[in-house]
């Protein structure tokens, strides 16, 4: 649980840095880019490795069923990841779709995980999304929202978001998570 915990705070502080203390970030240049992937690089491999090596200690049982809203919410969450870059109608609509898609994809796996590192982990990232949008839109002031692509772009997403939950759906079945199995456990 200390590596799960680690790397969940080490993954906040690297993204917080460059709002919290933007002046020390900027005199670091590009060296600061490579450090703060590398802080995020490192989070990364102490939350999968801290997830996976911690004690079972259940909190709350997940609803029967919960398996089938799990796999809405993800299919929402990879569609949110890619509003950014698609440049679509959505993208004109949302201030952070990604930050909103690892909101969404941290309340996806709580519904079906009700462990204690499975609340550290999802729901400290949830945490973290939410206090960055919080930090952004004070530091930055009222947001000026581009203007809207074509909706094509959005439908394109729909077929890319079916193609990357396939592949994640793979992973998962193949890691012994057969997320179309409607209840876990």
């Amino acid at each position: 649980m200390v590596l799960l915990t680690a790397g969940v705070a080490l993954w906040a502080l690297a993204h917080y840095f460059k709002r919290l203390a933007p002046a020390r970030r900027a005199a670091m240049g590009d060296k600061g880019k490579g450090l703060v992937a590398g802080a995020i690089g490192l989070s990364l491999l102490m939350m999968i490795f801290g997830y996976r090596g911690a004690e079972f200690i259940p909190v709350y049982s997940p609803l029967p069923g919960m398996g089938h809203l799990n796999n809405l919410l993800m299919f929402v969450s990879i569609y949110l990841f890619g509003v950014g870059s698609s440049k679509g109608v959505l993208a004109s609509k949302l201030r952070h779709p990604m930050l909103l898609g690892m909101t969404v994809w941290g309340v996806a796996h709580l519904v079906v995980n009700g462990d204690l590192a499975s609340i550290i982990l999802f729901g400290g990232l949830i945490l973290w999304a939410i206090s960055e949008m919080l930090i952004i839109n004070k530091a930055e002031g009222p947001w000026q929202a581009p203007a809207p692509g074509p909706r094509s772009k959005d439908f394109k997403l729909v077929g890319l978001t079916l193609l990357i939950y396939a592949v994640i759906a793979g992973i998962h079945t193949f890691l012994g998570h057969n997320p179309f199995q409607g209840t876990y456990g």
